[in-house]
């Protein structure tokens, strides 16, 4: 072969391995975008021990998802113990995302033993701590009711956006879009709520419910709250308590108190019976949704719904000029 002959097989021989190399990284290139922009077969398993954590998911991760929450309409996290039944669905998950600040207490060990082998991500563990509540009845523990400070819930909406990226890194684009349309509907919530109890004469601002689940909401909105029980509905109630908070209604003239959804209200209708013995006459002004949300398909069965009815709830029964509505039909 002489040199003439030869120069194609040299030349070849040259430029052969880059060529090889772009073409084959300019396959991998499309091949990983078309399975980017694909669309998706099976969704993604989540699992949410709240329904407003739930309903948060829903939002931000669409037709990705399919969500399941454990706790449903009227059920108090604080006392829930998981079933035979809540520990297979929590095992077969992609993705467990809990509440945390203690508000599941009973499930805390199962939680621990699934995150050896399931993504599990507490949503509320971004949030800076000074901007926790640590009330002193609460020995040391943070308040876990965040949801009611609709500016903490936006921090919780971000934490469940990235918990989704990195279990999905190709919903990325997806997951982004809908957590910044979903957290502008919270900002819209949030001034809606602010603009509300503002209304509210200042004397007039004072929020008694059952449990203290509102403490959050009193120091977002400007609205003191009173609460029979603590932060736990596993704490018990004295008598001492009824009488303080009793005197405290009768000396202020407070025209109303709350019941909760997923609290017996035997504790508040005992405040409305003292008040009576004592020749305050105090109505229930109506039924907030405080651990967990209306029923499935209404629009309490939602954040915003819930939030929204709480707002207009408190602010109706506070208001100076609202006419006492019949007792015996609200809260149910």
């Amino acid at each position: 072969m002489n040199r003439l002959s030869s120069l194609p097989f040299v030349l070849a021989s040259r430029w052969l391995p880059p060529i090889v190399s772009l073409l084959m990284g300019v396959l991998l290139f499309d091949a990983t975008a078309r399975a980017q922009s694909a669309p998706q077969t099976k969704p993604i398993s989540v699992v949410t021990t709240t329904s407003m954590i739930a309903d948060l998911a829903r939002n931000i991760g669409g037709d990705r998802l399919r969500v399941t929450a454990l706790m449903g309409e009227g059920v108090d996290p604080h006392t829930y113990k998981a079933s035979a039944s809540d520990m297979r669905t929590l095992a077969d998950a992609d993705l467990i995302l809990y509440n945390g600040l203690h508000l599941e207490g009973r499930m805390a060990d199962a939680l621990v033993r699934l995150a050896a082998r399931t993504s599990v991500v507490q949503v509320t563990d971004t949030i800076p701590e000074d901007r926790l509540r640590e009330p002193p009845e609460f020995k040391g523990n943070y308040d876990p009711h965040v949801w009611f400070d609709v500016q903490l819930w936006c921090l919780v909406a971000e934490r469940v956006r990235d918990a989704l990226i990195a279990r999905d890194p190709a919903g990325k684009d997806h997951y982004t879009a809908k957590a910044r349309t979903y957290v502008a509907t919270l900002h819209d919530l949030d001034a809606f709520a602010k603009e509300q109890i503002a209304r509210l004469p200042k004397e007039s601002r004072l929020l008694v419910t059952a449990h203290d689940a509102f403490g959050y909401f009193g120091r977002a909105y400007g609205i003191e709250v009173r609460a029979i029980q603590g932060i736990s509905t596993d704490s018990e109630a004295s008598l001492r308590d009824i009488r303080a908070l009793v005197d405290m209604l009768v000396e202020r003239k407070v025209p109303a108190v709350f019941v909760e959804s997923s609290v017996p209200r035997k504790t508040i209708e005992a405040l409305v019976e003292g008040c009576k013995a004592r020749g305050h006459d105090v109505r229930i002004g109506g039924e907030l949704f405080s651990d967990s949300m209306g029923k499935a398909g209404t629009p309490q069965g939602t954040y915003v719904g819930m939030v929204r009815h709480n707002v207009e709830t408190i602010a109706r029964a506070l208001s100076p000029s609202e006419s006492a509505p019949d007792s015996t039909k609200e809260g149910r």
